[in-house]
């Protein structure tokens, strides 16, 4: 019953967005609104992470199976690739490596922000 509350959390989430986007035709996809929602939720108290934990895990654990569609799609498009693959590689490289120094470069500020903020708290005690 629990596992069927949080599913139903998520769902109804993912639910009013849609009908969010359908209803106010906006340009962004239901389940960026969805995700928006549920962030704004979390932050603000109304849904608690123990609320949704145990599903999310469950996602988060299986998200490859989320992608099996897109690579049957890009499979079944390789005829419209052809001759743009050299661009198309070009773009997830740079991609990939933009995003990795980025999140690089966060996590280690992060890093001493957390240790900054831990020596202050053991400097006061």
């Amino acid at each position: 019953m629990k596992i069927l509350r949080q599913m139903g959390i998520i769902f109804g989430i993912l639910f009013g967005s849609h009908i969010l986007q359908k209803s106010l035709g906006l340009p962004i996809p239901s389940t960026v609104i969805g995700m928006i929602i549920l962030l704004i939720c979390l932050l603000s108290g109304v849904i608690k992470l123990e609320m949704i934990e145990e599903v999310s895990k469950f996602l988060l654990d299986h998200l490859i199976f989320f992608f099996i569609p897109a690579g049957v799609g890009i499979m079944t498009s390789v005829d419209m690739i052809g001759d743009k693959w050299l661009s198309i590689l070009i773009v997830i490289v740079l991609s990939t490596i933009i995003t990795m120094v980025v999140t690089g470069l966060t996590v280690q500020a992060l890093a001493k922000k957390s240790k900054k903020k831990l020596k202050g708290e053991n400097v006061n005690d």
